[in-house]
Parts: structure tokens; sequence; C-alpha cells
């Protein structure tokens, strides 16, 4: 079987991340051809290119990057992408085109069913439409998904919130659909360890109550909602400290704000950090908060939860999958940052809740999240697929 995975860029992040694990666990099952294409990638977000030259070096599977796939709408850009991406396809001549993201997805799909691509399957890592931007956007984006789900044969989804709400808004049928879980590597984070080391390093000690957030310093994030609640307990938890890990376009505006509020002794910037240290930083963590207003599940969250680590998340798509109230975490509307500081209150004054809801968030990824489980899944649906087109799997 020959596919090809196409994605808008290769930015850190989960839906990055998640699509080279997929790659490199699909290549290691016989009969399998893998090409990944992609837009370039730049910016203070970090690049995961290297990451993917990796994994194709020396073989005979492909990586390529096409300079017009890029992320904002560019109707030039885009129609030269389009017939670029059809161009590399009929190439490639892959039995099934898997595309992630918002522009990948639109024009990976159309560049597919001109190329004559038997099975196209889309990825939703996150809404492409929503309350988060404007009504204009919105009918854009809806329109343009519902013309590229015409030539859609399947819709794999990181969260079952993401299902509904592109069946709420006319995008296929429940058949359709699968949920699949975003694995990673399960390992460095349930051995992750309270390193007191590397809470030195960070001006930190075994005494302080460390708050993080794992995510890209960009807009709709919710950097700056966690330092106004973090604000709010300051004073009644003195050695509380709120610790950012990753970096983007926002930095300055989150550091302008944190100084406003005198805040600038207790937020600790660690800036970009490669994946693979990620799980020591979750270590030295007491739990993670993140206030995101768009996502369908953010693999910072189940992460945290692999380290034993308590979760308060906003209600965006598909965070009370994993975040389960007073379970493993706790899920707060959307906005309300006097509710994300009670419960920042209730977590930091009590430590036996905090090991009662990490061990059980432990157990229910442990389960759920790896990368075996997440490719075998997807494998299981390009066989279907693929049987249905009376392709060879």
């Amino acid at each position: 079987m020959r596919v090809t995975h196409l994605i808008t860029r290769l930015v850190i992040g989960g839906a990055q991340e998640n699509t080279l694990a997929t790659i490199r666990g699909l290549r290691q099952i016989p009969g399998v051809e893998v090409n990944l294409i992609s837009g370039p990638t730049g910016g203070p977000e970090g690049s995961l290119e290297n990451e993917a030259r990796k994994i194709f070096a020396g073989a005979g599977d492909d990586f390529t990057i096409v300079p017009e796939l890029v992320r904002p709408v560019h109707p030039l850009k885009d129609f030269l992408a389009l017939r670029q991406l059809e161009k590399l396809l009929r190439a490639q001549k892959p039995d099934l085109v898997h595309t992630h993201s918002g522009k990948a997805g639109i024009l990976g799909r159309l560049a597919a069913k001109l190329a004559g691509v038997p099975v196209i399957i889309h990825h939703i890592h996150g809404p492409s439409f929503g309350n988060f931007q404007g009504s204009i956007a919105n009918l854009v984006f809806t329109a343009a998904e519902k013309y590229a789900a015409r030539v859609t044969d399947h819709f794999f989804c990181s969260a079952g919130a993401m299902t509904k709400r592109y069946l709420a808004a006319g995008i296929g049928r429940p058949e359709n659909y699968t949920r699949i879980f975003s694995g990673f590597n399960l390992e460095p984070f349930l051995q992750a360890t309270n390193d007191l080391a590397l809470r030195k390093k960070f001006g930190l000690d075994a005494t302080h109550f460390v708050i993080g957030k794992v995510a890209r310093i960009f807009k709709l994030k919710g950097h700056a909602d966690l330092l106004t609640a973090f604000s709010k307990i300051a004073l009644q938890i003195p050695h509380a400290r709120l610790l950012f890990v990753g970096d983007g376009a926002l930095r300055g505006e989150i550091q302008i704000q944190a100084r406003a509020l005198g805040l600038d002794d207790k937020v600790i910037f660690a800036g970009l950090v490669p994946p693979g240290e990620v799980a020591r930083l979750v270590g030295i963590m007491d739990c993670l908060v993140h206030l995101s207003y768009r996502e369908a599940l953010s693999r910072a969250l189940p992460q945290a939860l692999a380290a034993g680590k308590p979760v308060i998340a906003y209600d965006f798509d598909g965070a009370d999958e994993v975040c389960r109230e007073n379970e493993t975490g706790f899920v707060v509307r959307t906005g309300d940052t006097n509710a994300v500081a009670d419960k920042l209150l209730l977590l930091a004054r009590n430590p036996e809740l905090r090991e009662r809801l990490g061990r059980a968030g432990q157990k229910f990824v442990a389960e759920n999240f790896s990368v075996e489980k997440m490719v075998a899944d997807q494998y299981a649906v390009y066989q279907q697929l693929a049987a249905k087109r009376g392709l060879r799997a």
C-alpha cells in the first residue's frame, strides 16, 4: 500500500507530532510505503522538518516541501499549490492520501481527487470553524470543508467532539468518522520525576507549587487567561509559580502582561524546547492548565496525565474526554478565570487530591494513548477502505 500524508507546515505542535509518529509507525509495517508533503515551516514556533528528514533519510520514501503551500489564504499561491500537489500525487500514485490541518486538508483532498487517488482521508486535529473567529471566516471555512467533504472517503478525529461538530454542520455521515486519540511516546512521561536539579535551573525549589502550561504562545491558546487566573491566587499561595513551556508570536505581549500584573518574579518562560525534553519539564510541574479556546484535544493534557499530573482545562471541544471532572482534573467554562483560580487554589492546598487525580489520569492514558494503538487503529481503517476499492492492503 502506498500512502501519502499532507500537512500545511511542520511547526512544533500536536498535529505535526501526531503525523510524524504515524509515519514512523506505518513505515514499520511490511508492504507499506509512505510519502510526506508539507508546506514550508518558519517563525518562532519551531520546526520539525529536521525530524521528518531523519525519518526519511536513506529510505525509498519521499519527503517534499511545496513552497506555495502556506497557511494564510492566498489565492495565487493556493492555486499554484493545488496544481503542484496534483502533479506530485500523479507522480507518486498513492493508493491512499491522508491529509492534516486546514489548508493542506482542503487543497490536498482536492488535488488527490484530481490525481485519481482511490482513497482520501482527512484528519481533524482541531476545528476550522467555530465561535473563535468572525462570521465571514466561519462561512468561508465551513463552505470549504463541505466542498472538500464531497471527495473525502473518511475522517479521523482526535476527539469525539469533532465528529459532533462536523456532523452538526452537515459534513459527512456518522459512518464516515472514526475517533482515534493522538498517541505519543508514553514512556518518558510515565517515568517523569520531580527533578529538583531541573527545578533549580529555573529558580524553583521543592516547596514551590508549579503550575505548568505547554503550548505555542499564540492566539486562542489562553496564556493571557492563565496569567489573569494566576494573579488572583498569587498572594494567597505565595510559593506558587507559573511555568510556560513553548514560544510564539505573542510571547512579548504575555511578558508585558506579567510585568503589568506584578508577576515578573513568579512567571517563568522556558522557551522553545525539543519535543523530547517536554516530559522532563512536565515532571517538575504540580499540575497543568490548558485554557485553549480552539482545539480538538490538546496532547498536552494526556501527556500531563501520563506523568501523573492533574489537569485543568477550558471546555473546548474534546477536553472532557480526558480531563474528566474530579476524576483526572477539572473542566471550566471557557473564559471563567475566577473558576480557574478556584481550582488552582484547591489543587495547591490538597496534595492528596493531586495524587488521586494524577494516578487515575495516568492509568487512563496508558490504556488509550500509545503510538502503537494509534497506528494500528488508523491502519485498520486504511485496510477497510482499500478493500472497498478493491486494492491490496
